[in-house]
Parts: C-alpha cells; structure tokens; sequence
C-alpha cells in the first residue's frame, strides 16, 4: 500500500478542480497506551516534529534531549511539562544522557522495581553530521527511529546505519525525513502517474527545486550548510528531497506490486558554485567582510540588516521571531522586545579575520558576514540526469498500449538558488499518452488520447512541506501504534504507513553520492557497477 493509503478520514480525492486547500485532517484516534515520542534535538526540525505530533498524530511528546538550556526549557514548557515541574526522564542535557538513562531505567525495571515510563520511538533532529553518531547509538536500546534527512553526510555512513539497523527491522520501524513522499500533492501525483497510468507509460522527468535567492544565502552561505568540508554537499543536504521523489516515481515499485526496483543505468551531474564568491563582489563594497561596516549595505539585496531586520515578511521589525529569527539569534526572546534589535545587529556586527582560529571559523555561523567573502563552497546550482534502460520484467499493470515491460526512461533534476521562488518546486513529466505540469499546488494532465485537459487541486494540509511534515510524523507514529497497540509485525507496519524499505533510504542516499563523483570526477557512473564496489549487497 505504502503512505498514499493513509487512515479514512485522510483519504485523497482527486477530482478535477476541486480545491481542498482549507481542509484540516483531524488527527486519528488515540489508543489506550499512545507512542511515547522522544525529540533528540529541539532545533526548527525537531519544533516542526513535535508540533506536528501534537496536531496530527495519536502519540505524545514524552521527553526532549537538547544541550541548549533556553531551547530545551522552551520545547519543554511547549510540548511535555507545560506550567508543571519536568518530571524524571522528560528532559536530557544530552542525547548520550538519555541512553545512559534509559539502559539504567531498564536495568532497574528488570527486578520489578517501579521506574518512570520509557519511550517509543525517537526522532533525531541533530545536525547532519550527529545522525550517524545518534541513529547508531540508539539502534541496541530498539526504539523506532525516525531520522531528520539526510541519513548521513557520508555513504560509508549511511552503509553503516544500515548495518546497525538491518538486525532489528523485523522488530522496529525506521523512517527517514523525506516528507516530500508524505505531501497529498506528491501522493496524488503518484497515484496518477502509477496506478491510474494518466500518461501512460513514464518517459522522462523535469524536475526543478528553486532554492530562493535570499534562503540560500541565508542557509548555504552564511549558515550551516555553506561549506562541503563541515557538513556535506548542497545536493545532500538540500536536495536529496528531490532526488528520493524521483526515484520513488521512477524506481520503486509501482502500489500493491512485488515486482523488484527498476534500477538506474547511469548517472551523471554537472554543477559549481557560481555566484556567491569573490568574483561577482559588487565593487562599490570595497573591502568590506561584514555587512554592517559595508558602504554598499543600503544598496544590497542580501545586506544582512536588511534580511534580518527590516524585510517586511521575515525581519525581526515584524514581530518575527521564529525562522529564520530563530536560527540566526535562537535566545532572542530571552531579550526583552525593546532590546532585541540591538542585540541582533551585535550579534550580526560579528567577523573573523585571519587571525581567527579556523576551528571557530567553522564551528559557528556568521549571519552578517558578506556573501561574496563567506567561507561557503557548495554549489549553488546543479544538474543531475539520471537514465534507465529497458526492462525485461513485465509490468504489473500495462497499459494498453505499454511496452510489455519496463522501459527506458530518464530523470533530469536542477537545483538552483538564484530565484524568486523558494522551495516551490515544479516538475514536467513526459509519457506514451500525454503529459504533467505539477508545481506545488496543482497538477495539470493533457491526454494525447482524448485531447482532454484535467487539473487538479490536491488538499494542502499546511505550508510545511505541502503537508508533508505533518503527513510523514502521522504516518511515523501511526506505524509505531500499530506494533505496539494493534499486534502488528514492523515489517507490515513499515509497508503499510512508511511505505519505504531500509534498502530505499540508502538507494535514494547512494545516487546524490554517484551524482557527486560524477560531477566532481566529470564522468557518467555506471549504477550497477558503481553499487557492487561501493555499497554491496543489502539484505534487510
């Protein structure tokens, strides 16, 4: 079934023109003994996790594992303890803490002493490079994991998350942060492509992800994914979204179908950094590295006073305090609101020079430093292409007018900052028997067989994701109810709700990592051979 099949009451109607963009989907019914959800991070991901979780699920937050005293008090007040003391085992200075806790809880309730309650089910929502540190530490105690994207900032380790996990699937849930899958938008979308057969069958793919001039600079310049070397490249850490909705279309198996993954055959990238560099410094800013001692600050888009301050969306003269006001200064409503602008712009007034250690250089983030003199190295845009070749194995639902198998198909996919649009991605799809516009709220279908046009308007449930934060943290903790409530084995759960195998998480992981040998070694990379010496046979 996979998550298109959600509860009833979240069942996708695809009418044409209808627009479901005001229905909210109540949450589903709590059981008697609801998830108990433990937050290992209480960054913008883990808020966004445990809000959803509160909106729209049937678990609990039960406990918070973050080192920032004022975020983990906040997310604490907000979503376990409220007005009331924290009770033992519901706050943790450390995730390392929590296990620590944990294996003591058990050892004590062993005997039949009475302990506090433990958890379910964790979501990790620490920075990219912790995942693999977190996800494997926790993998003895045999809680379901659900792990913020990306899995690992490394393919040695995500191919060892998979090792550590592998033993315990037949028992334990695992899910990965690709919420894309999880959007009604994409579910529909799916749906038409692969079981209604709207195009008939797939031929290509063009897929666009518009960054966002501002947002990038915000996140891949300035914050804390701007360099290859501290955290992973910009197709990892901002695209890999894209490149798992690809795959899922292109590669998974189609609903209700047995039938192995249809496989790339190449893959190949190009792709720089081209514009936040030295090079493109308008010369009227001189030699100026902070925007606040900058000459041409009043007159440049992404002056940081201007980003942060005075935009009239997102600036803190708005009232906003939340993203990206709560990246760039996280205890700023510590600060009464009259002293909050001034200890912004101290805060963005911040530099280094040479004569800074370069381990404070990269173990922090400077927000007012300028874009074309940051210390940023990932490519601020990129072109993936992806190929399949014909496949033998007869499909499980042919059109009538299908190959008999599998064809061969392929997938282009661009990932550009320099835009107006921000993560409001769009894809054209081309088929046997028409083709698909979709961006992010509507997809329209032209049928080559009846010359008819359909547009349709799935449900957005919220502007997280399209939905998808909400929908993926339901169907997470839906999976984990099921086992612990229902009787259900994991792997039928992890079918049923996460729609995604183990095995899918590396596959979409291991094609951003050919991608950028690809692009980095300027070559195409033969799939089949490039997994057998890089990855090598999984079993789950």
């Amino acid at each position: 079934m996979g998550p298109h099949n959600v509860e009833e009451e979240t069942s996708i109607n695809i009418s044409p023109e209808r627009d479901e963009a005001e229905i909210t989907v109540p949450p589903p019914p709590m059981s008697a003994r609801p998830p108990r959800v433990l937050i290992i991070g209480a960054g913008s991901r883990g808020w966004v996790y445990a809000r959803c979780a509160r909106e729209s699920s049937n678990g609990v937050i039960a406990a918070i594992a973050e080192p920032d005293d004022f975020k983990r008090q906040q997310f604490g007040r907000n979503f376990i303890w409220g007005h009331e003391c924290p009770s033992e085992g519901s706050w943790f200075s450390h995730w390392r803490d929590f296990i620590t806790w944990e294996k003591a809880r058990r050892e004590r309730e062993e005997p039949g002493e009475a302990v506090p309650e433990g958890v379910d089910a964790a979501f990790v929502c620490v920075r990219d490079d912790m995942h693999h540190a977190v996800v494997v530490a926790l993998a003895p105690l045999g809680l379901h994991i659900m792990c913020e994207k990306p899995l690992a900032t490394t393919l040695d380790d995500c191919v060892s998350i998979y090792r550590a996990l592998a033993p315990h699937q037949k028992d334990k849930i695992f899910s990965i942060g690709h919420v894309l899958r999880y959007s009604p938008h994409n579910m529909m979308l799916r749906k038409l492509l692969l079981e209604d057969k709207a195009i008939g069958d797939i031929l290509s793919i063009a897929h666009t992800e518009p960054v966002g001039w501002w947002h990038f600079s915000h996140s891949y310049v300035r914050g804390n994914w701007r360099k290859e070397s501290t955290t992973a490249p910009s197709l990892l850490t901002k695209s890999c979204h894209d490149i798992d909705i690809i795959l899922w279309l292109l590669c998974s198996p189609s609903p209700g179908s047995d039938e192995p993954a249809h496989l790339p055959s190449t893959v190949s990238s190009s792709g720089s950094l081209q514009f936040f560099k030295k090079s493109r410094k308008p010369k009227a800013a001189g030699n100026a590295t902070n925007c606040l001692s900058c000459a041409f600050e009043k007159d440049c888009m992404y002056s940081s006073k201007r980003v942060y301050v005075s935009d009239r969306h997102q600036g803190l003269e708005t009232g906003n305090t939340g993203w990206p006001m709560s990246v760039v200064f996280p205890d700023i409503e510590s600060f009464g609101k009259s002293q909050r602008k001034d200890v912004l712009l101290e805060r963005l007034a911040e530099d280094y020079d040479e004569s800074t250690p370069q381990d404070e250089i990269d173990g922090r983030n400077w927000f007012g430093r300028c874009v074309f003199e940051s210390d940023n190295d990932v490519c601020d845009e990129q072109i993936v292409t992806v190929t399949w070749d014909e496949d033998p194995i007869p499909s499980s639902a042919p059109s009538s007018d299908s190959v008999g198998g599998r064809g061969s198909k392929q997938a282009t996919f661009h990932m550009i900052g320099q835009t107006k649009k921000q993560c409001d991605r769009y894809s054209y799809i081309y088929g046997t028997e028409g083709e698909i516009y979709a961006d992010s709220r509507t997809i329209t279908v032209e049928d080559f067989r009846t010359g008819e046009t359909k547009t349709y308007k799935p449900r957005l449930e919220s502007l997280g994701h399209g939905g998808g934060d909400h929908g993926l943290t339901r169907q997470f903790i839906l999976a984990v109810d099921r086992v612990k409530n229902h009787g259900w084995v994991a792997q039928k759960s992890q079918h049923e709700y996460i729609g995604c195998s183990l095995e899918e998480i590396i596959r979409s992981h291991a094609v951003v990592f050919a991608a950028e040998e690809a692009r980095t070694g300027r070559k195409v990379v033969h799939w089949k051979d490039w997994w057998d010496s890089h990855v090598g046979p999984m079993t789950s």
